[in-house]
């Protein structure tokens, strides 16, 4: 635990309902811990490195609320059940867990390494099943719910990002599978789906490396068209508060819909999908980005 005298949890509280939020150092994670401590909730919030939370507790200050924050690599099944386990020890009870630690990767199959594959795989996709696993029987305990932050990502399949779609496709369909498994033992099991985020995604991308390092040569024409479309997107990105607010909502509300979009364009792009049954709408407009 860290011993920030802003993370210093405060005494139990049984009827203070208790939170797990991971992935919080910046973005929809640090709005969704702060705005969830906002509403009442004791917030256990992760951050993966250590010096990463300062963000988050200036935001927290701000607000005037109190987070216990620790440190916390998904990726670390072992680490994810001995949080989970200690937060039940602290706390008493476990009523809600947000799955939100994740990140990004740009490249295509034939240019990407099979280790940089794996390593998507295994922080968007396994990570999630390391602290979801663990968190069961204590959300079972108080009929609690599960909220994974996937993406539209994980509904349409987006050009130079297989990779990253593959693994939030693997989330929904692990959530979906799980929500009336869980439902029967009275867990709610929910999944966001976020549009386009303001975040740095497209600088970092065009300060980091060029098209040949990230997609080859033989595709640098087509990914110059990707990141010239992808930064129009995300000019008029939604702002993580947003998303927090939809999450936070989910956590409080008596019914849930499965699946949650965090926007009206969310809707749509996903809704587009949906009605998609040979797949040609989809790859018909996917086809745009990657072209003139």
């Amino acid at each position: 635990m860290m011993t920030s005298e802003t993370t210093e949890p405060a005494e139990p509280d049984a009827q203070e309902p208790v939170v797990i939020v991971t992935g919080t150092s910046t973005g929809i994670g640090l709005a969704t811990a702060v705005s969830a401590a906002v509403a009442g909730w004791r917030v256990i919030a992760t951050v993966r490195r250590p010096g990463s939370e300062q963000e988050l507790l200036a935001a927290a200050g701000i607000a005037g609320v109190e987070l216990d924050v620790r440190l916390l690599d998904v990726t670390d099944a072992r680490a994810s059940a001995a949080l989970v386990a200690d937060v039940v020890s602290v706390y008493g009870r476990l009523d809600a867990v947000v799955n939100n630690a994740g990140a990004g990767h740009v490249g295509t199959l034939e240019t990407d390494t099979l280790e940089a594959i794996r390593e998507v795989m295994e922080v968007n996709y396994f990570g999630v099943v390391n602290v979801s696993k663990p968190s069961m029987e204590p959300l079972r305990a108080s009929r609690g719910i599960l909220i994974t932050v996937t993406s539209v990502g994980g509904i349409v399949g987006q050009p130079f990002n297989e990779s990253y779609c593959a693994a939030k496709f693997a989330v929904e369909g692990l959530m979906e599978s799980l929500h009336p498994v869980a439902a029967a033992v009275g867990v709610r099991v929910v999944v966001v789906e976020p549009g386009a985020v303001a975040t740095s995604f497209v600088a970092s991308v065009r300060a980091t490396s060029d098209a040949d390092s990230l997609a080859g040569a033989v595709y640098s024409e087509a990914f110059d068209h990707y990141i010239e479309r992808t930064g129009t997107s995300f000019a008029n990105a939604q702002q993580p508060q947003g998303v927090a607010d939809v999450i936070v909502s989910a956590m409080t509300a008596d019914a849930v819909p499965f699946r949650l979009q965090s926007s009206d364009g969310a809707t749509a792009f996903v809704g587009a999908k949906l009605r998609d049954l040979d797949g040609s709408v989809v790859t018909g407009l996917t086809s745009t980005w990657v072209a003139p």
